[in-house]
């Protein structure tokens, strides 16, 4: 596994927007990364970009029906990174 396949995608829900002018930012990640992994991945993903702090959550699957099909959800593990110094820009300006 590379450094870079560790983060798999950002998570953009309402508070994780809102924590973004805390310079919090989350992402949804590999769920054998640990936080030390997690702060090499983002800082070699984003240059100029210096980690503080990396809180790990694991998120347990969620039972879901679909007409007589029964199932879980996948396991799911998120990390909240706060940064120290420089920003993400997770989405375009618009003109």
């Amino acid at each position: 596994m590379s450094i870079l396949d560790i983060i798999k995608r950002p998570v953009i829900t309402e508070s994780s927007v809102a924590a973004m002018e805390e310079n919090k930012y989350t992402f949804e990640v590999a769920t054998t990364a640990n936080k030390t992994l997690v702060k090499q991945a983002v800082e070699v993903a984003f240059p100029g970009v210096k980690v503080a702090k990396v809180n790990i959550l694991n998120v347990k699957p969620k039972f879901k029906r679909m007409g007589k099909h029964a199932g879980y959800t996948n396991k799911r593990r998120k990390a909240i990174v706060t940064l120290s110094e420089g920003s993400i820009q997770l989405f375009a300006e618009a003109e």
